[in-house]
Parts: structure tokens; C-alpha cells; sequence
């Protein structure tokens, strides 16, 4: 129903908040006491007569007279800024309550008790309890939580204390109860009513009168789908509370566990609604198949998942591109079938302001996803085989009448494509023209060199346009092409449909989830993912990581290399087009290091701007590769502390260095390389004092720090022109005896470990600030360490468990014992060690010893990162410990299609995009031109001043006030199309589409020896080869 759909996002721009449902005393006495868990059902049974025996909770009446509700006193002299604004907040905090729990009163009040006491019924009793479902349930948590708001807000002043209260209240199971049977069951509810207003008249007079009669005239369904709003509004305010509380106050790690809270109950809330939604959706659409067909069947197979579904406009061209007919269709791509519908609204239209109205479908037509291909204006000819197939554009053959689309404006984008190629093969006319008329021996106005010249800058140009239009069709045109019945040759017979989506972000989702979804049914994603739960019924998630390659890490397979290291170059690409954006991996070069003990090293690069990894350079250097790191340009604003680095180096020379990438060897050297597209030179090398093998490192704004296996942290000052100066003497800090195996930076400090202790460093002066132990067991060194939120995860030399630490407190908050998670995969291995861990879009990821990938939920807001849920387990991994995890992301704009051919790529892209070569004279006039980003604001010279006789079949007529005409009519009839100022506006880039949300591209990469498939069913091999292996997961796309 697309009234609720996304009531999060919407909900989180109202200034609101509100508290759930009881006081925890430190007592642990409960205000409601639950029964046995019997709440988790998502609907409610059809018998049953009254509503309290199903829900196991006995009800608790709270008096307004005796509990008022919480009311903030007036504010007191002296406070501070911040003070003053963190009691704003709770001011709001109080009044949303306040406003949420008269909404939930008007709701039982206004509709539900009337409803039950009315003669004759309008709803009977069992649907009164269907749609009011666990309302009463969710007032009463509200109202004993406004009993203990109460009396925090009465001593505000005193302690301004309000996270722990949160936390109490959110820790409950009962409180997730609650409110998911509330929002398993609202799709349900809103049927209810929407059928009811449709066959009761007196039903549909009564909403219709309550809402008038409101003083606010907010509908039923505005009252009911507060509770589903209710969490995204609380995270807005505590975000907004916890911005305001410094560092060291009292409550400060209480608002950060409450926000943790917040956000996990909402993800799981979000979770459920969005299954109910889908379950939703696939039952409607199976209602319109006919129960005989096989379609029905499959839905009814409760096989299928729900990967995207949205309202489409398909649109039918003519022969010769005309556009012919558009009707809107409901397209739906499960995981393994592509479904189009008719979309069919009836009933009366008057109760579409009181509930949203779900269509009817009629299934137009279906079709498996393996067989469904994605074809992009001009690209045609690499995607089908026209020779052995005959393609129809769908609904065109009763409408291609050649009179009827001879005065037709052509739009369809095949014509623009046919215009592009006869303006490339006129070009090349034009260019052996050129040739000719530089052999005249005569000289004439109009017909020589710089006139040739405009030609084919003009030529050019149009091209240009023609390109930028093509490109502009694409973004919002979603060209599919289907699988029919063959002719009576034999031969196969597919038809082409076209859809236009609604935005270029739809049309970008589109075609990476269908990309995503012909992977994920690849036998070793089927299943990808095993997610132990009680049920053990449970699936993969649509959103999971789906493994979309594995490849050597090493293109020599003649030395047994290990793998040490991996950094992602982000570099964007001007000449993908969406398609090749929407399925290629993020874009840029993942560098690869590794070697022999005690031998050679080698560095491994791979682009990504493709669908699978491609090497693109490999160079041995001195020794092995144990570590690497990115350091990107100091001006790329999305570049963590890219703020402070700007700030702080204003003083360096304006030439700030391009992204390098440092490399620490076995041997003690410190290696600097430019990016790829800078020809990957060594910048700068030296050795770590006493030659110590460099571990780990890290850079801050001012320094790059190299943990030392005896022990020493070497900081490197940067020079004046920002590289860093490797020459000079680094400044060196005694950590321990042991090795610094990790680093971490984080805000303004540097964390170093040492066997089991961690210290944390001032980044600025280099001065020890604290020293903590992070595990009791001394031979426990720390390995890994990792942030998110406000926390720090850590991994051990030894055991199974990773743990986790307060970015500010240093405080212990979790232990999670990894071997738990997997023996559902390998039952009986308990001595499991984690080898490597990655955070990233709230999962965090963990490596273990036996190439097993464990896959753990973290939220990702400034919360404390606590793990809460079960997660899941790869069933694809390594023969081997898994080396190392990272992540490769590349945020992209809508507008990402230009028209630039400029080679921003790098050399390897160059075969991709052949475009036609102007001669030598065009060249540095086109290149000046696109530099400053103006393509068509060249004019024609003027001929008129030249030399020689006027070649014209007829005489020019003299212009106005006696000049001569700058261009015969010859001229301009080829520049008539480029001067026209609406082509240039209509063929640019949508200006609003450069403010957009952003669109991220994420690949998770792991190295190790080999791959193997856990899955005991698996017709894979168990294990396949040893040689050192890239698993890369591709995660949908996050629009």
C-alpha cells in the first residue's frame, strides 16, 4: 500500500518523539507482567471472542488523575548553551509523548469502542479485534512510560539523566512483542477496513464522520500508522540530544546504548513490515492468476521472494521509432521470475482519502529471470544474436502503418541511435571531403580549408548532442528484452519492451537487482547463506551479500604466493553507462600485496569496472607485502577527515598530491605508489629504523604511523609539497616488547596494540594518553581492531572470541564467541580463531581460521555497536584462514552518464569506447573546448571576408543594411539542429538529478587459500585448488 511504504523515511522529518511502555525499577519489577511468550504470531485467529485472552498480558489502567502527565517546569537561570538546548529536546520529547498517547486514546476512544458498542454492528467483533489489534497493549507500555517520564523530568535540572531511562524501557522483549504483532498485522487491518468501507455503507459513513468531526480531520489510517512511525521519531531526537551532550557527561553512554536500542528494535520492525508488504503483494498478485495456471502455483509455493516491485510505464515505438501508446503496468521481480500486470483500481474512489486502496492486477505476462536481458539504446548488437533471432517490439505490429506514422514527431530512442550512426558515417564523408579540398589548386570563398574544418567540427558536434540524447533516453528507459514462441522457421522469437521509470534512480535499481538476481541463482548461491535460527525455517534476507566471483589473487601461478595485504583505489569512471554502473563491481582498482617467506613480494592490481575483476598491472617488489594503505587526496570531501586535513594543511603548497598507496614489506621498506591512472610509480621508499618488518599501518592528517615487529610505532611528518617525509628521521614510540600488530586512528587519537594491551595516542603531539588491557590472558594479543559507532571491536591471536570496547570510556560493553556461530556449519570445530574483521552497512563481517565467514548485525548510527541478532554464516569460504576482509565502495551521482571521452578510466578502458578519431587540425580546438566544458557554444567563421569567388548554385541576397551573408544556405542547413538552443537545454543532464541522493556500490572482497562450498547438499567441489583466492560479494545497490 503505498500509504505506509516508507513511513520511516517520512516519519523522521517530524519533530516528535515518545517513550514505550513501563518504569524498569533496580529491582526488575514490571509495571506489566508478561505470560508465557505467546505474542509473536503476525495476525490475529479467527475464533476467539475476547481480545485479552490471545495477547498474555494483563491489563494495567493508568488514572490521568493520579499520574498527570510529565509537564517541564520553567527553565532556571545560569545554564550553558548546550543545557539550554538539551532541554528544548526533552521539551519535545515530552509533547510528542503527550500528542502520541492522545492520538492512541483517540483511536480506542473515537472508533474502536463505539464501533463494539454500535446496534446493529457495522464490523463485527472479530474484525473490531483484527484491525485494533495490540493497540491497547501499546497504550498501556506508553502510559506507565509517561508515569516514570514523569519523574525524570521533575528532576531534570538536578540530573539531566534521560538514556538510561530509554534503555530500560527499549531492553524488553515484551516492548518488540508488541509492537511487531501491531505492524505484522496492519496491512491486514487496512484490508479490513478498505473491504468493509466497500461493502458497508454504514461503515464508510461512520469513518467519514469521525474524521469531520475531529478538530484536526486526521483520518483512521493517520491515527493507526503512528505506532510504525513512532521508533524513526525517538532515533531523530536522541541523535539530536546525544550531538548536544559532551564528552564525560553522565549520560552520554546511557544515550548512546538507548539510541543502540532504538535502532535495532526499528531495523526489526522495519524488517517485518517489510515481509508483511511482500507477503502482502504476492498474495494480491496471486488472487488475479487463475488458480489453474502454473504462475499460481509457483506463488503459491511459498518459495519466492519479493526483491522489487513498482509501477512502470510501458510504452509501445513504431517501426521507425514513433511512439505509438503508453499505459502504466505493476512489473515484479522475485528471485527467480520477472511478473508484469495490469494495474486495475475499482471500487468506490471517495474512500481512497480514508484508506489507502490496494489495486487489482491482471497478469499481462511472466517470464523466468535467467532468460530476461537488459538491452541499452545502442547496444544491441553485443547483446543478442540478430542473425538467429527475430525480435518484435511488443504491442507495435497493429499499429505499424507506414501513412499513419509519416507526420509523426519520432521519439523512440532506436531512431536516435540509426541519426548517431548516419552522423558518424557522414563525418567520415566530410573528412575525405577535407583531404580533397586541401588538393584545389584554386582559391574560393566558401569552399576551402577553414570551411572543411567547420564541417567537421560541426559534424562533431552534433554528435555530441545526438550522444547526450541517447544517453538521456537510457536514464529513464528500461529496455527489456523477453523470450517468445519460435516462427515457423524455427527460429526463436523475442520481443522487446520497453519501461519508463519513474527516475534514473528507479531505472539504476532496476537493473542491478535483476543482475544481482540471475547471480543469486548460481548453485553456489543457493543457498549463499545459512541462518541458524529455533525454526530453523528461517532464510537469507533479499538484501544478504550474493557471491558474484572468486578468481586468483595472483596472475603467476608458477610461485606459491601468500597473500598479505588489500586496499580499494576508488577512481571514477566517465565512460560507463548505467547499465555498466548498475552491474559492474564498485568502481576503481583493488591493489593485491603478498610474496614468499623470506622471498620476493608481489603486487597484484585489478580493476573493477566490470562485472568480474580484471588484472591490469603486476609488479614484484623487494620483499613480502604484509600490509597496505590508502591515502586518498586531501580536497575529496567525502574522504574520512578530509575536513580536518584541509584545514590543517592550508599552508602546503597548493599542488596537493594525487591518492597513493603505501606499502610495508618484510624487510623494513616503506613503499609510496601513485594510482593507476598516475602510472603507478614508486614515489618514495625507506627503510623503518633497524630495519624492523613494518606490520601495520595508518595514516592521520599530519602523520603515517608503521607498527614495528620489535615493538616501535614510527610516526612520518609530511613535507611541504604533502607527500611524506621519509627521508627524515620518524619520530618512534616504545608501544611494548611484543610486535604492533594493528592500528587504528580514531578522531584525534591513534590506538596501537601490543600483545594484549592497547594504547591510545594523542595523533597530534604523538604523547600516550592511555594504556588498557583488552584481554585477561596475556598470550591473547590484540590482532585486529575495527570502529563503528562509538565502539572499537578487537580480535585475538588466540580464542574464539572478538570483543568490544567504548570509543571514549575504554569500557568493556560485549564478548561474542564466534565458534558458536561456526559449528552450524562444521558441528564439533570449537577451537575456531578469528584471522580478520570488517565493518561495513551494519553488518560486520569475521574471518576465521577455517575459512569460514561469519556475517554478525551492528547498528550504524553513533550508537554503541552491540550485536543483537543471531547473523548468519557463508556457506562459501576459503580451504584456509581467511587473510583478510575489505571493503571496495564507489558512490555514484544519477548523473553519472557524461558525455566526456575523456579517458578518466585510465588506459585499460580505452578498447571499450571506440569513438571516431577527428583529424589532427579538430583535435586541440575540441580538447580546449571540452576542458572548459563547453561543447556547443563554437559558431561558424565567417566567409564572407575570405578570398576567392562564392561557390553557390544561386545568388545570395544581400542582408539587411548592405552586408553580405555569413552562410550560404548550404551552411546553415547543417548547423540548424546544433543552434537550436532547446536541443542543447533538453539533451544536458537533469539539473535536479545532481542534488539526489547519492547511490553506493559495495563489493566485499576476502582472500585465502582457495575456495570451498560448506554446503553439505552442494554439487560443488568441497574444496578447489589452494593457490591464494578472491571470494567478492556484491550487496545491492543503497539508493
Amino acid at each position: 500500500m503505498g500509504g505506509e511504504e516508507e513511513v520511516d523515511r517520512q516519519c523522521l522529518r517530524e519533530n516528535a518523539a515518545g517513550r514505550m511502555w513501563r518504569k524498569r525499577c533496580s529491582i526488575e519489577k514490571d509495571y506489566i507482567i508478561t505470560s508465557s511468550s505467546s505474542s509473536s504470531s503476525s495476525s490475529v485467529s479467527a475464533s476467539g471472542d475476547s481480545e485479552e485472552e490471545d495477547m498474555g498480558f494483563l491489563e494495567v489502567t493508568v488514572s490521568d488523575m493520579k499520574h498527570p502527565p510529565p509537564e517541564l517546569g520553567p527553565m532556571p537561570d545560569g545554564l550553558s548553551p548546550q543545557q539550554v538546548v538539551r532541554r528544548h529536546i526533552l521539551g519535545s520529547i515530552v509533547q510528542s509523548e503527550r500528542s502520541y498517547v492522545d492520538s492512541l486514546k483517540r483511536i480506542l476512544q473515537d472508533y474502536r469502542h463505539p464501533l463494539m458498542e454500535m446496534e446493529p454492528k457495522a464490523l463485527s467483533v472479530r474484525k473490531c479485534q483484527v484491525v485494533f489489534f495490540r493497540l491497547k497493549e501499546i497504550l498501556h507500555c506508553h502510559s506507565m512510560f509517561q508515569i516514570a517520564l514523569f519523574s525524570r523530568v521533575a528532576e531534570w535540572d538536578a540530573t539531566e539523566k534521560i538514556g538510561d531511562l530509554f534503555v530500560a524501557s527499549f531492553s524488553k522483549s515484551m516492548v518488540l512483542d508488541v509492537y511487531s504483532d501491531y505492524v505484522n498485522n496492519f496491512t491486514n487491518a487496512m484490508s479490513v477496513i478498505k473491504k468493509a468501507c466497500l461493502t458497508k455503507p454504514v461503515f464508510l459513513e461512520f469513518l467519514k464522520k469521525r474524521q469531520m468531526t475531529s478538530p484536526d480531520r486526521v483520518t483512521l489510517y493517520g491515527l493507526m500508522v503512528k505506532p510504525i512511525q513512532r521508533f524513526p521519531q525517538f532515533i531523530l531526537l536522541l541523535q539530536d540530544m546525544l550531538k548536544n551532550t559532551p564528552k564525560g557527561h553522565p549520560d552520554r553512554l546511557s544515550l548512546q546504548l538507548a539510541l543502540t536500542e532504538l535502532e535495532t528494535l526499528a531495523e526489526k520492525l522495519n524488517e517485518q513490515k517489510r515481509v508483511a508488504d511482500q507477503m502482502a503483494e504476492i498474495q494480491q498478485l496471486t488472487r488475479s492468476v487463475s488458480d489453474r495456471s502454473s504462475l499460481n502455483k509457483l506463488l503459491n509455493s511459498g518459495q519466492h521472494q519479493l526483491l522489487l516491485c513498482e509501477t512502470l510505464t510501458e510504452t509501445v515505438y513504431g517501426d521507425r521509432g514513433q511512439l505509438i501508446k503508453s499505459k502504466e503496468r505493476k512489473v515484479f521481480l522475485l528471485n527467480d521470475m520477472l511478473v508484469c500486470a495490469n494495474i486495475n483500481f475499482k471500487g468506490q474512489l471517495e474512500i481512497s482519502s480514508l484508506v489507502p486502496l490496494g489495486p487489482k492486477y491482471v497478469v499481462k505476462w511472466n517470464t523466468a529471470l535467467p532468460q530476461v536481458q537488459v538491452v541499452e539504446v545502442g547496444q544491441e548488437n553485443s547483446t543478442y544474436d540478430k542473425d538467429n533471432m527475430v525480435i518484435q517490439n511488443a504491442g507495435a505490429k497493429k499499429h505499424a502503418s507506414a501513412s499513419q506514422s509519416s507526420n509523426k514527431v519520432y521519439l523512440g530512442p532506436p531512431r536516435l541511435f540509426q541519426e548517431l550512426q548516419d552522423l558518424q558515417k557522414d563525418l567520415a564523408v566530410v573528412e575525405q571531403i577535407t583531404l580533397l579540398i586541401s588538393t584545389l589548386h584554386g582559391t574560393y570563398q566558401n569552399l576551402n580549408m577553414t570551411v572543411a574544418q567547420d564541417w567537421c567540427l560541426a559534424l562533431q558536434r552534433m554528435m555530441r548532442v545526438k550522444e547526450d540524447e541517447i544517453h538521456s533516453a537510457n536514464k529513464c528507459r528500461l529496455r527489456l528484452l523477453l523470450p517468445g514462441k519460435t516462427d515457423k522457421s524455427g527460429r526463436p522469437i523475442s520481443f522487446m519492451v520497453v519501461f519508463i521509470t519513474p527516475n534514473p534512480l528507479s531505472k539504476i535499481s532496476w537493473v542491478n537487482r535483476l543482475h544481482l538476481a540471475k547471480i543469486g541463482l548460481r548453485e553456489e548461491n543457493q543457498p549463499g547463506w545459512l541462518c541458524p535460527d529455533e525454526d530453523k525455517k528461517s532464510k537469507a534476507p533479499f538484501w544478504c551479500p550474493i557471491l558474484a566471483c572468486h578468481v586468483p589473487a595472483f596472475s603467476s601461478n608458477a610461485l606459491d604466493l601468500q597473500l598479505g595485504a588489500v586496499v580499494h583505489n576508488p577512481v571514477q569512471s566517465s565512460l560507463l553507462g548505467f547499465s555498466a554502473v548498475s552491474t559492474s563491481l564498485p568502481q576503481g582498482y583493488l591493489w593485491i600485496g603478498g610474496g614468499q617467506e623470506g622471498a620476493g613480494g608481489q603486487v597484484e592490481i585489478f580493476s573493477l569496472n566490470r562485472t568480474v575483476p580484471r588484472t591490469v598491472k603486476s609488479f614484484p617488489v623487494a620483499s613480502q607485502v604484509l600490509c597496505m594503505e590508502y591515502i586518498p587526496e586531501k580536497s575529496k570531501e567525502e574522504q574520512e577527515q578530509g575536513k580536518a586535513e584541509d584545514s590543517r594543511s592550508a599552508a602546503d603548497q597548493p599542488s596537493a598530491p594525487h591518492p597513493t598507496i603505501c606499502l610495508g614489506l618484510q624487510d623494513g621498506s616503506i613503499l609510496v605508489y601513485g594510482s593507476v591512472d598516475t602510472g603507478t610509480q614508486c614515489l618514495l621508499t625507506c627503510r623503518s629504523p633497524g630495519r624492523q618488518p613494518v606490520l601495520c599501518l595508518k595514516h592521520s592528517p599530519e602523520y603515517l604511523f608503521a607498527g614495528l615487529q620489535n615493538g616501535t610505532l614510527a610516526a612520518y611528518a609530511r613535507n611541504n609539497g604533502g607527500l611524506w617525509d621519509l627521508e627524515a628521521q620518524p619520530t618512534c614510540l616504545e608501544v611494548g616488547t611484543g610486535p604492533v600488530r594493528t592500528l587504528l586512528t580514531l578522531d584525534d587519537t591513534v590506538w596501537a596494540s601490543c600483545a594484549n594491551q592497547v594504547t591510545v595516542l594523542d595523533a597530534a603531539s604523538l604523547q600516550a594518553q592511555q594504556t588498557f588491557e583488552a584481554h585477561p590472558d596475556e598470550e591473547a594479543s590484540v590482532t585486529h581492531m575495527i570502529k563503528a559507532g562509538s565502539g572499537v571491536w578487537m580480535a585475538f591471536s588466540s580464542g574464539s572470541s572478538i570483543r568490544l570496547f567504548h570509543t571514549e570510556t575504554l569500557e568493556h560493553l560485549q564478548e561474542i564467541n564466534i565458534a558458536t556461530r561456526t559449528t552450524f556449519v562444521l558441528p564439533g570445530q570449537k577451537n575456531v580463531r578469528v584471522t580478520s574483521l570488517l565493518i561495513c552497512q551494519g553488518l560486520l563481517w569475521v574471518g576465521t581460521d577455517q575459512g569460514i565467514i561469519v556475517l554478525l548485525p551492528v547498528p550504524r548510527l553513533e550508537g554503541i555497536p552491540k550485536i543483537t541478532g543471531k547473523g548468519m554464516v557463508s556457506l562459501n569460504g576459503h580451504c584456509g584462514p581467511v587473510e583478510f576482509l575489505a571493503v571496495a565502495v564507489s558512490t555514484l551521482a544519477p548523473d553519472v552518464l557524461k558525455n566526456d571521452k575523456e579517458e578518466e578510466g585510465g588506459q585499460e578502458e580505452k578498447p571499450d569506447s571506440p569513438s571516431p578519431e577527428p583529424s589532427a587540425l579538430d583535435k586541440p580546438p575540441a580538447r580546449e573546448m571540452r576542458k572548459k566544458g563547453i561543447l556547443l557554444q563554437y559558431r561558424l567563421h565567417s566567409t564572407s571576408h575570405l578570398p576567392g569567388q562564392l561557390l553557390s548554385v544561386k545568388e545570395a541576397p544581400p542582408a539587411p543594411g548592405g552586408t553580405a551573408l555569413e552562410h550560404s544556405e548550404e551552411d546553415g542547413s547543417i548547423y540548424e539542429m546544433a543552434d537550436d538552443p532547446d536541443v542543447w537545454v533538453r539533451s544536458r543532464p537533469c539539473v535536479r538529478d545532481a542534488h539526489r541522493k547519492e547511490i553506493s556500490s559495495v563489493a566485499i572482497i576476502s582472500g585465502g587459500r582457495g575456495y570451498r562450498n560448506f554446503n553439505s547438499s552442494s554439487k560443488l567441489p568441497a574444496c578447489s585448488e589452494t593457490d591464494s583466492t578472491l571470494l567478492i560479494w556484491q550487496v545491492p545497490l543503497m539508493l
